[in-house]
Order: structure tokens, then sequence, then C-alpha cells
């Protein structure tokens, strides 16, 4: 049990949070304003006519025809980004979330003036909602652009919508805030809990398999999808909720209340009267969109057992602000980033849940020894100040004490080799354990429509301990990269009891999915990446421990092959299939469109410095002799020594030190004596991380 934000209910702590953000007596400390221009409001971006004044004469000459009046369009102007639509059930909420952002936008002084954009679902998109996802940023952008607001609230929810509109919002740079549909509410079948889409895929895998039958599929069909809302478990949609929440982009505890709750609404209300409040102090996205701030989003990212699409999308938006995502740093930030959501696919509870322990704040307090707790968020406070706020808590078990987590380390793991030179990505907190060391005879698919053609004939060539592959579903492959790295167990294996296989392509999978998946292969096969010349019968080794993916083949047969069947890009004759084909980057650059992108790179993230086991910070100087280093290698390593860590040191390093070198060696199954806040103590490692926890958790406390 760890402590959640301690208020008689949940419901009580949403509206407390919200209403002292969005309305506080004392406002946030940033920066005052400067004085009113005419570059804000009705007067921003006008039409170009050549007289200014003509422009604005007329513009408000048609907007009075609605029925607004002068002191109307005299207030600022916070534009609602509107994804509702009859084909996307996600954002089945969004009438009612629009009005209650109007009436915190209202009620806060702010005129709030609602547009649409496109709108993308996962089900109702072809070929893929990737496909889609950089279209719906230009549309987002340039409709920021393009008409007259001096912020902006997003109502994304669905898993490309929400990338999508940061992307847009970051490069069109004003103030933007996020608000999330949020969840939805989980079903009943036959006395089971199910929700989407983690129990779909399982529930489709046992139909596959024989073991339930048609009408048994289509009752369960009825009860997954129990409300309007996103997927019920750690999706792409919750994944990207939460990485909002840590960017600082939403209100505090805007990333768990489900869609058709009042929480939910609460949060609308309270993000209109915020946007106000950002537009008046202009704090710009680009004061919380900063490296601290993807640096959280990423400790998040592995500590939920996320999506694996959450990095693609983490990399677009970096990308939008000038900064690319270190994935070998993203490696080593997972070795000390321990799973602790207990959510499917990697745990057992849903997002109501994690809402009802206590959301985001429950789960950043037991991170923060970890955390930049000086980004800042769009309530103009940092993220520190925000944890201050949430106060004490109470006892749940959605969310694991640090010492106790899911998974030793983060959720997602980076693999290189020669088969992903450029990477490759494995959900490692969703895996088999006796699937990570592996070597296995690949069984080759060269596309979709082979795969679909042969996978479920009994005449294939395949057995248990074979590695399943699958080409051409990258950026340009498939085009898009579709969801279709999660490769079904060949029918005659799963009736046979197979449950999991390794499986190998240059595409992705959806968050809710599970298995020994290796994703994002890149360069992709379709751009001729060593993965193009894969052919049955090849060797091909996963080591997760040593982050290997590798093809038993040598360089100059590789090399023979290319030759032998060179790979000729996809092109098209027209439209945005034309567009997205020639300017569309590879999974490790986010998938987006490269003219897209900042014009220039300032960094990468996570910073090598920041990560706590890479060298500890310089704010340590000589007090730490030698300095404290994590071994990266195999587990033999000798791990560094507890007398290292000086106890009279009472800074936030040494604090990550202490804590991590703990986790070090329960890993290697020592049994030593502890420091723990200065204090010598003997027992085993679990105990000491208990007591580290303990520390970590007081507050005031950072030694």
């Amino acid at each position: 049990m760890i402590l959640a934000p301690g208020v008689n209910s949940t419901a009580a702590f949403i509206t407390q949070q919200a209403q002292s953000t969005a309305m506080a007596d004392t406002p946030a400390p940033t920066p005052s304003p400067p004085d009113r221009t005419e570059d804000e409001g009705m007067h921003r971006g006008l039409t170009s006519y050549g007289d200014r004044g003509f422009s604005l004469f007329l513009r408000k000459a048609f907007i009075k025809g609605a029925g607004f009046s002068d002191a109307a369009l005299d207030r600022p102007v916070i534009g609602i980004a509107d994804t509702g639509s009859d084909y996307n059930p996600c954002h089945g909420n969004a009438p009612q979330l629009i009005e209650a952002v109007k009436r915190g936008v209202m009620l806060a002084g702010g005129l709030p003036m609602r547009f649409p954009t496109i709108s993308v679902h996962e089900s109702f998109a072809a070929p893929t909602s990737m496909f889609l996802r950089n279209l719906m940023s230009m549309d987002t952008e340039e409709m920021i652009r393009a008409q007259p607001m001096d912020a902006v609230v997003l109502i994304g929810g669905c898993d490309k919508t929400v990338p999508a509109q940061l992307m847009g919002a970051a490069s069109a740079g004003i103030p933007a805030i996020q608000l999330i549909t949020g969840s939805m509410l989980t079903g009943s079948h036959r006395g089971e809990r199910v929700g989407a889409c983690t129990d779909c895929r399982r529930y489709w895998a046992r139909f596959r398999a024989g073991e339930i039958d048609a009408a048994e599929k289509e009752e369960v069909n009825d009860q997954l999808v129990a409300s309007v809302g996103t997927c019920s478990v750690m999706g792409t949609a919750s994944t990207m909720a939460c990485i909002a929440e840590a960017l600082g982009m939403t209100l505090p505890g805007g990333a768990s209340p489900p869609a058709v709750t009042a929480d939910r609404i609460r949060i609308a209300e309270a993000t209109g009267a915020q946007a106000v409040q950002m537009a008046k102090a202009r704090l710009g996205i680009a004061q919380i969109l900063t490296p601290e701030a993807f640096e959280n989003a990423m400790r998040v990212l592995l500590a939920i057992g996320g999506s694996t699409n959450g990095i693609v999308h983490l990399a677009a938006i970096a990308g939008r602000m000038g900064l690319e995502i270190d994935l070998a740093a993203l490696d080593r930030m997972g070795r000390e980033t321990p799973v602790l959501l207990d959510l499917k696919p990697s745990g057992q509870h849903y997002m109501e849940d994690f809402h009802h322990a206590g959301g985001m704040a429950c789960l950043l307090r037991e991170l923060k020894p970890l955390l930049r707790l000086d980004a800042l968020t769009v309530t103009g406070r940092t993220l520190g100040e925000e944890l201050e706020r949430a106060g004490p808590g109470f006892a749940q078990d959605v969310v694991r004490p640090i010492a106790n987590p899911i998974y030793p380390q983060g959720g997602i793991a980076v693999l290189r080799g020669n088969l992903a030179p450029g990477g490759a990505i494995i959900k490692q907190s969703a895996a088999d354990a006796r699937l990570m060391e592996h070597e296995g005879r690949a069984v080759v698919f060269e596309n979709l429509e082979d795969l679909a053609a042969r996978i479920d004939s009994d005449a294939l060539d395949v057995h248990a301990d074979d590695v399943l592959v699958l080409k051409h579903i990258g950026p340009k492959g498939a085009p898009g990269m579709p969801e279709a790295g999660y490769l079904p167990i060949p029918r005659k294996l799963a009736r046979a009891g197979v449950k999991d296989m390794l499986r190998i392509s240059d595409g992705r999978m959806s968050g809710t999915a599970f298995g020994t998946i290796v994703l994002h292969v890149t360069p992709e096969s379709a751009m001729g990446g060593p993965l193009a010349h894969v052919r049955n019968g090849d060797r091909i080794r996963l080591s997760v421990s040593r982050r290997e993916i590798a093809l038993l083949v040598s360089d100059a047969e590789l090399a023979q092959r290319a030759l032998e069947q060179p790979v000729v890009a996809p092109t098209a004759e027209r439209g945005y299939r034309k567009l997205f084909l020639q300017s569309v980057t590879q999974a490790d650059r986010g998938v987006d469109f490269d003219f897209l992108q900042a014009a220039r790179m300032s960094g990468k993230v996570p910073r090598e410095r920041e990560l706590a086991f890479s060298a500890c910070s310089s704010s340590v100087g000589a007090e730490m002799q030698p300095p404290c280093r994590r071994p990266v290698g195999p587990a033999s390593l000798k791990p560094p020594d507890v007398r290292d860590v000086n106890p009279r040191f009472h800074g936030a390093p040494i604090q990550r030190c202490r804590f991590e070198l703990a986790l070090h060696q329960r890993e290697q199954g020592c049994h030593v004596k502890h420091l723990v806040g200065g204090i010598r103590t003997s027992g085993t490692h679990d105990e000491a991380i208990r007591g580290l926890a303990r520390l970590c958790n007081a507050k005031g406390k950072s030694g």
C-alpha cells in the first residue's frame, strides 16, 4: 500500500485541485503580462485585405451577426478544438465537455469559441489512424494560427488525437491546455469484469483457439465497451493522458477521470477557466514543453508500463520543440525506473481504479525522487509545487510502492543489433519471461497480405519456438505503420495451447496488447533495412538483458541478398499519400513529416546528466569519492559500494543513488549493510528499499 491524495473522496480532490488551480486568490508565480496590445483577441491574425482597420471592421460585422456584443468581443478569446464525431465514440462526451469548458471560460472572464478539427478513431480510420495523425496535427496547427485566439483548449482522447493536438499546438506556439476526454467504464461478462481493449484481444485469441464459440464471442462483444470514452486499460490513449499530465499540459488530476463522470466535467470547467488565466499571463507552450517536462514524461511512460506508441508520439512532440529523443539514454533511464502502476496489460486493474486510487498525483509522489520537480505546468506552478498541494494520502493498491514494483525496470526496453541498427522496442513488462532470452528459426511474412493468406493455414511450417517476422509495415511500408506488429499466433499452434511467441516487425502494436513482441525495427524494410533481407529458416536471437536483437547471418551474406533483391521504396502518384511517403520520418524520429519538425534541433532528451546512475550530479562534488555509477553490463559486474555514499550529504542526487543502489543490490541478491538517511542499518535489501521509499516520501526531506 502507498499513499494517494488524502481527501474524503476523489471527486472532492478533483474539485479542490481544479478550482484552486484555476481561480486561486493567490495567483501562481508567473511573469506579469505586458499591457494589452492590438495583437490580442479579435485583433489577432487579421485577414489580409491590405487594410488592418477594414479587416477588423469586417470581422466584427460578421461575428456580430451571431449575436455577439462589443463587450463580449473585447474579452480574451479562448479557442476550443472540437474533435467530436459520430465516427469517434472515444469522444462521445465532447458536447458535454465543450459546454463545461465554455462555462469555465465565461466564469473567468473570457470568450469561448469552438472550432472543429479532424477527429481520428483507431477503429474507423483506414489504412490506419497513424497515417492521419500528422494530417490532424497540421489541421490543428493551421486552424490555431488562422483564427483569432489568445489560448486554446485541446479536447482529445483517442490514441492519435492527443499527440496530434500537442504536435500542432507546439508548432503554433500560443498558450495551450489539454483536456482529455477520459476512459470508458468497464463491463461484465458472465461475472468477469472486462474492458477494451486488452480483453478484446484476449477473447478474440480464445475464439481463434476454439476455446469459446461464436455465440459467446458476440455476447462478450456487447460488454467490452460499456460507455463512451477511451480504452479502460493502459493502452495508447491512457498512456498519452498520463504523459500529457506529466508534461504539465493538463490540470493536475486531468488524466484519470472516466469520460462519463462528474469529475471529468468539473475538470473541463476548470480547464476553461485556466485557459483564460494562461492567456492573460501569456504562458506559452514553449514554457511548458521543456527538456525537463519531456524527462518527466519519459519517467512516467516507463513507470506506468505505457504503450510503446508513447515513444513515437513523444519523439514527434519533442521534434516540434527542437528536441530529439535519445533512445539509448531512455533505455538507461528505464533500468532505474520500475513499473509501479498495476493496470492491464502489465497488471490487473483498469483506469477507473487508477482514478479512485488518486490518479497521477499518487504515481508522481512515488516517483518524486526521480522527477524534475522544477518543470513548469499549465497552472503556472512547478510540478513539485503541485505535488505539495496534493496533500497527504490514503492507502490503495493500484499504484505500487517503489519497493514492490510490478516489474523491476521500466516497461519498455530499447534493443539494437544488426537487425535493427537504428533501434527497436520491446514492452518487456507485458512479455513472457521465458522468451526474453531466446533464439529461434525465422518464419517470414513479406507483408500484411502474405500474413493474412498463410497465418491460419494448417500447412504453415511453424513451431512454438520459431520467430514470426512480418515485413513492410513500417512508416512507409504499409503505409502509416499500422498496429499489426501484434501478429496472431498461428491457428494450429493456438489450438494446441500456445499463448505467446517471439514476434518481430517494423510496425507498431496497440498499447492494449501483450506478448513478446519486438517493434519499430529501424530502418524499416521498405527503406532497405536489414529486416527486408530476412529469409525463412534464418536464426534470430533476442537478449533483452543485453538489449540485443540479432540476425545470425553474416554481413557479407546480407550484402549479397541486398544486391540480389534490391528494395524499391514505395511511391504514390498524387494526394496526401504522396506527401506522406515523401516526407514521413522513421520511428526513432516520431513518424512525423520532416518539414513539420523544428527548423533547428537544440538538443536531446533525456539529458545524460539527469540519469541517476549514469553519473551522479556535479552538486555532489567532493562529497562522493569515487563517482557513483550503475553498471549497465552483465549482472555479474560489481555493484557500487554503499560506503561510497556520504551519509552527511542530504542532496537529491545522493537520495537517488541510495535508492538505486538498494534496487541494484536487491537484483544481485546481496545482503549487506545499508545507509538510510545517514543511519547505518543491517537487513535485506527489500527492507532497505522500503526504508528508502519511506524516506523519499517524507515531506521536506531529500537526503
